[in-house]
């Protein structure tokens, strides 16, 4: 699958790198806005059954 991206994208070794990192931020960025909280709020993770 990295090898793929990593063809795919285009430019010099560099610039491939640069839009890789790039591209690793904003998944990060869009779990951490959408996907985290989407989760918490279907699956119940913070809510504890253990000790009550």
């Amino acid at each position: 699958m990295y090898a793929t991206i990593w063809r795919i994208l285009p430019g010099p070794r560099w610039l491939k790198a640069l839009e890789a990192l790039v591209l690793a931020a904003a998944v990060v960025y869009a779990l951490f806005t959408w996907g985290f909280p989407w989760a918490a709020e279907t699956f119940d993770l913070l809510d504890t059954t253990v000790g009550e």
